[in-house]
């Protein structure tokens, strides 16, 4: 996944907006216009690292004269102490996007660094770890950003991207044949077709009817087991719900091709960063 520039500048100019306002009331009444300074970004936690170039970008658009130096990339993993990125421009400029800076790279590798813990722990299995839509309003093409980052995949990006024929679209439609043969016969053929089911007789009723994809919503490993020999490779079989990192592994070892994780972006503790002004 690549992040597109305008709808990065988009989101951090709504956070500036929302930071600063109209005047840095500290800033701009104590610090010298013509101040210059340089700050490193220093990791005070260790982990995958996500969002630095945009962090990075949060300065320059506050002062196109900021310089920076990135020495660790997205993606690479990074340690207490390291040095991450060095930035060299107006004073008042460091200062003011500071905290943007930081909420953003914080976040973003708390996102990619959750990721990844779940990855590592479902390797050497057939499971892909994935996000869900359960992300922070505005802030979605960043963490799904990040959670490729950190070695996942992405869910739908919006409702537009695939049919995801939950338990109440089922009551509405009068049960999971119907509800399938409807979008069926209106949705475009690149659309997938995703039907959650809460057990083995729903997941039969969803493989037998043509469903794409079958999420198992919160069924036991036992039955989630039976699922898969019983689908026996008709769609994707999806795990969701409730996992952590103490029951993925059984998840995955089940057989199922996705487990999807609404806690790697809704939940994530932010990735432990500071930004040191040189003296």
């Amino acid at each position: 996944m690549r992040l597109m520039q305008f709808q990065i500048d988009d989101i951090i100019k709504t956070a500036l907006l929302e930071d600063i306002n109209y005047i840095d009331v500290t800033t701009d009444y104590l610090v010298d216009e013509n101040s210059v300074s340089t700050a490193k970004y220093v990791s005070k936690d260790e982990g995958v690292l996500c969002g630095i170039d945009v962090a990075m970008r949060v300065f320059q658009l506050l002062d196109s004269n900021i310089k920076c130096e990135i020495f660790i990339h997205d993606g690479e993993k990074v340690k207490k102490g390291d040095i991450i990125a060095k930035i060299t421009g107006s004073t008042r400029a460091l200062l003011k996007g500071e905290r943007t800076a930081l909420n953003i790279v914080q976040h973003m590798s708390g996102v990619a660094t959750a990721t990844n813990r779940c990855v590592e722990l479902v390797k050497g299995t057939k499971a892909s770890v994935a996000d869900t839509r359960k992300t922070l309003p505005g802030l979605r093409v960043l963490q799904k950003y990040a959670v490729t980052v950190g070695g996942g995949k992405n869910h739908r990006y919006n409702l537009s991207d695939a049919v995801m024929l939950k338990d109440n679209h089922i009551g509405a439609a009068g049960g999971i044949t119907e509800a399938v043969k409807r979008a069926r016969a209106y949705v475009s053929f690149v659309n997938k077709i995703e039907v959650e089911v809460e057990n083995i007789e729903m997941a039969r009723e969803a493989a037998e009817v043509g469903a794409d994809i079958i999420m198992l919503d919160n069924m036991t490993n036992e039955d989630m087991a039976k699922a898969v020999e019983m689908t026996n490779g008709k769609a994707l079989l999806e795990a969701s719900g409730n996992v952590t990192s103490e029951t993925i592994r059984a998840i995955a070892e089940t057989g199922v091709d996705i487990i999807s994780i609404g806690a790697i972006t809704h939940s994530v503790k932010a990735f432990d960063i500071s930004m040191k002004m040189e003296k």
